[in-house]
């Protein structure tokens, strides 16, 4: 009995001691800016995006959306924008048709094909895409990038996407993410995640070779994707990490951005904050799948490999390491109670406070830590809402232990489907008025795949929540449009149902 409570003991202390070695040594990397290819020069050569937009019901916010992402070519980098309207039942489609732009390209899934997740819509833009590419024969240097619907691109973005893929061996880059609505608190909690916590992990990771993708801001080669034709996502949760980790499995290079940025909503309300990282956290436990090819791969290396073990683990042992703890604050109060110090497991009564005391200061020394990082590197918060959201992130992780519980429930139970959470309403006013139809060009048929078994279609959350203020979708309005070369021979906008 003393020998298993010496090891549970022993576990212990090196949890609480590895937790904030970790989060120093990752926080240096936040001063990191992965490196730009030096002896690669960039060809004279216009290298062509499309930035693919997947849209359910995303009347609030997909003007904005379309209208930054077509702002956001240039003369070396024309761009083209394909919506995927995944049967939307709300105003988006009549949203889309108002929006007169050759570059525009509107593909409109309808039900039963519809609405079996995120990543079948991008599929269905990927095969359109390299349609249209191979007819122009510029498959190889063709860009194709996803943008949600509430995302908003930074300025210059292609063209340091293009400068970082002039390396061949580059097959996928990933931008840093940031939120927008960051007036909230809650929002502010996942804004310290994704702009800081995460950045730096990534700008590790772009050094060991683990760069992981997002579902927004991610770009790759559509030379690449033709490597996993016909469905190069998968129905996995989260098909932008398992996309991620395919290209690694087949020696892709992705490289990490940091000075390249897509900023997106933050969730405000606790119950569908919960919603979606049980959903994520379930992806994340089915991705494990791919552990044995990863530790088998000649293309990961060690310490990419360790990454790789960290992020793929840490959602399995997420649910034995918070019984531990909970086992350890039952043990604690039992030994406040009896005077027992149940074989050295918990402190004595005398000396309980001070090892209180010392937990509480290694659980938040690694938050006040990212407070602090927050604030100095990217200097839009005062410093007293950073600290105070580095004070309240230990709360935040409590909340992602809760969703991996969850999740894991839904996993063992078959449970597979997922719930859209509905947009928020931009600038403070009502969904956008609805235009009068306009005529359109006639529906193109497209070959459609063989149909793959039905999921519950998704479902939208009815809850409505604070509006994000206007200046800060300033970026939002830019008007710089750059023709696409190719736009002058297109009609004003196509609309293909598939």
């Amino acid at each position: 009995m003393e020998t298993s409570l010496s090891v549970i003991a022993t576990i212990m202390v090196g949890v609480l001691i590895w937790w904030p070695l970790q989060n120093l040594v990752l926080a240096v990397f936040a001063w990191r800016s992965p490196q730009r290819p030096r002896s690669v020069r960039r060809t004279p050569d216009p290298v062509p995006f499309w930035i693919v937009i997947p849209a359910l019901n995303e009347e609030r916010v997909i003007a904005n959306t379309v209208r930054n992402a077509l702002a956001t070519g240039t003369r070396y980098t024309p761009v083209r924008v394909v919506v995927v309207d995944d049967a939307s039942d709300d105003a988006t489609p009549r949203i889309l048709a108002g929006i007169r732009d050759p570059r525009l390209h509107v593909l409109r899934r309808e039900l039963p094909m519809a609405r079996q997740g995120k990543g079948e819509g991008l599929n269905t833009a990927y095969r359109y895409i390299l349609d249209i590419a191979r007819r122009e024969g510029t498959i190889e240097q063709t860009v194709v990038g996803i943008v949600d619907g509430d995302g908003r691109c930074s300025d210059g973005m292609l063209d340091e996407i293009a400068e970082l893929m002039a390396e061949k061996s580059v097959g996928a880059v990933q931008c840093r993410v940031r939120i927008h609505n960051r007036h909230k608190t809650l929002a502010l909690l996942q804004d310290l995640e994704f702009g800081a916590i995460a950045d730096s992990a990534q700008s590790l990771r772009d050094l060991v070779g683990s760069v992981g993708l997002g579902g927004n801001g991610q770009f790759t080669r559509l030379s690449v994707l033709a490597r996993f034709h016909p469905g190069p996502w998968s129905a996995c949760l989260v098909e932008d990490l398992e996309l991620g980790l395919r290209l690694h499995l087949d020696g892709i290079r992705v490289r990490y951005t940091k000075s390249a940025w897509v900023t997106q909503q933050g969730l405000t309300d606790v119950k569908r904050l919960l919603r979606q990282r049980t959903r994520w956290a379930q992806g994340n436990l089915q991705c494990f799948r791919h552990l044995r090819r990863l530790t088998t791969s000649r293309f990961v290396s060690g310490v990419g490999l360790t990454d790789f073990l960290i992020y793929l683990l840490s959602p399995w042992l997420t649910v034995p390491m918070s019984l531990l703890l909970v086992g350890l604050v039952a043990a604690s109060a039992v030994a406040l109670a009896t005077g027992s110090t149940l074989g050295g497991l918990v402190a004595t009564v005398d000396t309980l406070p001070t090892s209180a005391a010392m937990l509480v200061g290694l659980a938040m020394l690694p938050s006040l830590l990212w407070g602090l990082v927050y604030w100095v590197r990217l200097r839009d918060e005062n410093i007293f809402r950073c600290l105070f959201a580095g004070l309240l992130y230990p709360w935040f992780l409590a909340l992602g232990i809760i969703a991996t519980w969850r999740a894991l429930f839904r996993l063992l139970s078959g449970r597979n489907g997922w719930a859209k959470t509905e947009r928020l309403a931009e600038d403070g006013q009502a969904p956008p008025p609805m235009p009068a139809l306009v005529p359109m060009p006639a529906p193109v048929s497209v070959p459609l795949p063989l149909p793959r078994p039905t999921t519950p279609p998704a479902t939208v959350d009815p809850s409505v929540t604070q509006p994000i203020p206007s200046e800060v979708l300033a970026a939002a309005e830019r008007t710089r449009p750059v023709p696409h070369p190719l736009a002058e021979a297109e009609p004003t906008q196509r609309l293909e149902r598939v």
